[in-house]
């Protein structure tokens, strides 16, 4: 009866059928186990990391492993959790430094579920372990999860899990999104002095126009004085502008609505883009920039194993510029008709001839992600060098742009002081 009473428990106990990364490749098989929990623990002592798991049987356990499932996702937060780019790349390194130690993925995820810091990577970690846990694979749980990491990220997390090289891949995505943030942080440093400049510069033509100037004309009016032509121009501006500052403020308010507005219209932000790719100075930083994503983003998605075709349609993907965006899908048909990268590229007009070059190399030797990773650094070059010295010409610029101002108003204020001098003492 006691041994009839541990069958009939043993058979109560639900089957998972489960597909694994193993030493020796990816198998498949099935395990008993109370729960998900317990099958995920079996399966890692066993030096297994599974990407599959499906319960096959157990009613009764089923009930209650569904009943806990519910309510653990109850007390797990709803709705995406979004991340910024510094977060992504903190978990993408910190899972696959995890992963690359032989840990499997759902005690890696327990780990920084652990986390000290209470931040989104840490519930993150926390809902993705238990999706995880569930038997939902990697990357698809990521991408119901997070929308911060990108199709870009999860088609890689898709091919890592199927070929099992998911730690290579993350340590990959690792050195690619922190290559982008630099690209980001690069190009929003160069322009933050300029823009504190003009807003300095703005200020104090405000403050002599609304506040000095006026002030001055109070103390002519009590002397008598009169004002030169430069200064009464000035305030004729200056009480015009305290007259209708709330027309004028309302008025700016509705043209960027109505800018704003039109630059949401799909139909719009392909014109905007080529707009912004023509002006002097800042268009070819725009155009440096999309060469090195570029160059990057095929580096990492062909040196993971993904084919060409694939590569380019999850990079035309990760393209931001719409101008670029619909340029290249010419590229992409081109080469799903054959074409070699290199002549796809150059019949889009879009690449300069070095880059054609580099890439040519790359197909000849056969290592066409190698070429592109080297055409990216020296063209990572370039663009830190097109950012210094739009750096070196703006600053200058805006500079003796506020000097200008500043001594002109200036110049008004002493010649009319003068002038009361004057006529004081005649």
């Amino acid at each position: 009866m006691r041994t009839g009473g541990a069958a009939l428990r043993f058979n109560t106990m639900p089957t998972f059928s489960y597909s694994a990364h193993s030493p020796s490749g990816v198998i498949t098989g099935e395990v008993v186990a109370g729960d998900r929990a317990e099958a995920m623990s079996l399966l890692g002592k066993q030096r297994l990391q599974p990407f599959k798991l499906v319960q096959a049987g157990g009613g009764t356990v089923r009930e209650m492993a569904a009943a806990a499932t519910k309510a653990s996702a109850a007390a797990l937060p709803s709705g995406p959790i979004k991340l910024k780019l510094g977060q992504v790349v903190l978990f993408t390194e910190e899972l696959s430094d995890l992963l690359g130690a032989g840990i499997q993925l759902e005690p890696a995820l327990a780990t920084m579920e652990r986390r000290r810091e209470l931040s989104s990577v840490k519930t993150l970690a926390t809902v993705l372990r238990a999706k995880v846990r569930d038997g939902m694979p990697f990357s698809k749980a990521v991408a119901a999860t997070s929308p911060s990491f990108g199709h870009l990220f999860c088609a890689l997390a898709t091919a890592g899990e199927a070929s099992g090289s998911l730690p290579a891949i993350l340590r990959r995505q690792v050195a690619y999104l922190r290559s982008l943030a630099a690209l980001r942080a690069k190009v929003a440093f160069a322009l933050i002095y300029p823009a504190f400049l003009v807003v300095a510069a703005v200020a104090v033509t405000l403050l002599f126009v609304v506040y000095l100037i006026p002030k001055l004309t109070e103390l002519l009016d009590s002397t008598g004085g009169s004002l030169p032509l430069g200064a009464l121009i000035i305030l004729k501006f200056s009480d015009l502008f305290k007259a209708t500052w709330w027309m004028l403020g309302l008025g700016g308010f509705c043209v960027y609505l109505m800018v704003k507005g039109w630059l949401k219209r799909p139909e719009s932000q392909v014109p905007w883009a080529r707009f912004l790719l023509r002006l002097p100075l800042f268009g070819n930083i725009l155009k440096a920039r999309f060469y090195v994503q570029f160059l990057e983003t095929m580096s990492n998605l062909l040196g993971s194993g993904l084919p060409m075709v694939q590569a380019m349609q999850l990079t035309h993907q990760a393209i931001e510029n719409p101008h670029f965006r619909v340029e290249f899908e010419g590229v992409m048909r081109h080469v799903g008709e054959g074409v070699s990268l290199s002549r796809a590229l150059d019949r889009s007009g879009l690449f300069p001839p070095l880059l054609l070059d580099m890439v040519n190399v790359g197909e000849q030797t056969g290592d066409l992600s190698a070429a592109l990773s080297k055409a990216a650094e020296r063209f990572d070059r370039e663009l830190a060098q097109k950012v210094e010295k739009l750096s070196a010409m703006v600053q200058p610029l805006i500079v003796c742009l506020m000097a200008g101002m500043v001594g002109i108003m200036a110049y008004l204020m002493i010649t009319t002081i003068f002038q009361t001098i004057s006529g004081m003492s005649g």
